[in-house]
């Protein structure tokens, strides 16, 4: 599929769209574009030419088909808290915003299992199945704003991923709608499934190019009762890295292992307007909770991990159990990405490394910084090798500006691959990434890619110049 042979929209294509649609499903009046024009990622702008907001999977068949029969490009969006650009309209066309597909289907207590909309909140969905005492564990830094829907197209993690793993682990089966307008199941509702190959696990990913997902069908495991949440400071951020391993050496599993530099700290202190209440020596600190049903075992596991954390020069260990400190504790952690925006133009960086590995990425990252001369902000889920490296611009030319993007960040991304890491742990390739592919995988890994996506979307209208 050539990009140029898309079209623009046209009134015989409005008439045929607006011909089963709700009357309020469509948008042109120009406050909504530029709504919907950005998400998250950086300061990038992409107008749509029209934006849909269907209620029914009908209706969004129905889009899809009218987009596909006039070939114009559709751009799927969740709930636009992305970090790479994944639902950015670039080439215009439709948007088509998933948003009121909201509903929470059935909580199955007996199979544990949960269906429901692409729109659902992903905190939404937690907290109804906590009062039915299940747990769904997936948990970006937006939970309380990003949809499940665009959880899914990224495979998004979270503090959590060490122990209960991320999205992929929880889908089942997938209501899809692909390109050309039919409509499939992906899988079954069965924890076990060797039937033919795994569709599910191919969409979960994909980044919205491949298909519409309108129903979705995911795994619940009991709530743990009890957890327990630990404050470690270190004056060395490298010893910091270096306990975690330790303490997953130790044969100790936390639910979160959350790593926070100094200046990551700084920024979320001011941003909620705190007192900075760290000594001048602290570098670093390691956010660990541990979860389960028997407090007198996490109390045990919170002393085997402040021995090891000690053994590699933590400071005083704090311990919270009570909800209020705890909150409070989240808190600085879950807005430092949006406290980091606040400082300078940036790019964010979702770089990862197999754990062990984790010492020696901050270090490579912050020697290259010196290199090019940037100052980057790193925090992120030290648990599962996940840092997420802001490169601030601070006062840097257009020029030098340019140079760290087309050098600096091919560096780190080079350093992750000699690691054995990658580019993404869970924010996705989308619009911003697509052009470091090249350090992964080889021309025939992304042809196999590109084929693929072929297979699912030949004329190439769905979610186009995102990924591959």
């Amino acid at each position: 599929m050539l990009l140029n042979t898309f079209n623009k929209i046209s009134p015989d294509f409005l008439k045929e769209l607006s011909s089963k649609l709700a009357l309020d499903v469509l948008f042109s009046d120009r406050e909504s574009l530029f709504d919907y024009a950005h998400d998250y990622t950086e300061d990038l702008v992409f107008l749509p030419e029209i934006i849909a907001k269907p209620y029914t999977v009908e209706e969004v068949q129905w889009i899809v088909i009218c987009c596909h029969n006039f070939m114009i490009p559709l751009t799927p969006r969740g709930a636009g808290t992305g970090l790479s650009g994944g639902a950015l309209p670039v080439y215009g066309g439709l948007l088509l915003s998933l948003e009121r597909m909201n509903k929470i289907i059935k909580v199955d207590e007996e199979n544990l299992q949960a269906t429901v909309e692409p729109g659902v909140i992903n905190e939404v969905l937690q907290q109804e199945v906590k009062r039915k005492n299940l747990f769904y564990p997936p948990d970006p830094a937006s939970k309380g704003s990003c949809s499940l829907g665009g959880n899914i197209a990224e495979n998004a993690g979270g503090p959590k991923a060490v122990k209960y793993g991320v999205t992929s682990h929880y889908v089942l089966n997938l209501e899809l709608v692909l390109p050309n307008g039919e409509i499939i199941w992906t899988g079954a509702n069965t924890l076990k499934n060797a039937t033919g190959l795994n569709l599910t696990q191919l969409v979960v990913g994909s980044e919205g190019t491949l298909g519409i997902v309108t129903k979705i069908v995911l795994k619940l495991i009991p709530l743990p009762q009890k957890n327990i949440l630990l404050w470690v400071p270190f004056n060395n951020a490298i010893d910091a890295c270096e306990a975690v391993s330790a303490i997953l050496k130790a044969g100790i599993t936390p639910s979160c292992i959350e790593f926070m530099e100094r200046d990551a700290l700084t920024c979320a202190y001011t941003f909620l307007r705190k007192n900075i209440d760290f000594d001048d020596e602290m570098n670093a600190v390691l956010l660990i909770e541990v979860d389960g049903n028997y407090e007198e075992q996490l109390l045990k596991d919170c002393e085997a991990i402040s021995e090891i954390t000690y053994q590699h020069h933590s400071k005083d260990v704090l311990l919270a159990d009570a909800y209020d400190q705890k909150e409070q504790w989240w808190k600085i952690r879950r807005c430092i990405g949006e406290a980091v925006k606040q400082l300078s133009i940036y790019k964010e960086e979702d770089t990862v490394v197999p754990r062990a590995f984790l010492p020696q990425l901050l270090q490579g990252v912050k020697e290259i910084g010196l290199h090019h001369g940037f100052r980057s902000v790193c925090f992120g889920h030290a648990g599962d090798g996940n840092l997420h490296v802001n490169i601030l611009r601070d006062a840097l030319t257009d020029e030098q500006w340019k140079l760290v993007e087309s050098q600096g960040i091919r560096e780190i991304f080079a350093l992750c691959k000699s690691l054995g890491g990658t580019i993404s742990g869970e924010h996705g390739i989308g619009y911003v990434q697509k052009k470091y592919l090249d350090i992964i995988f080889s021309e025939t890994e992304l042809n196999l890619m590109r084929s693929i996506k072929k297979v699912f979307d030949p004329t190439g209208i769905m979610n186009p110049g995102k990924a591959f």
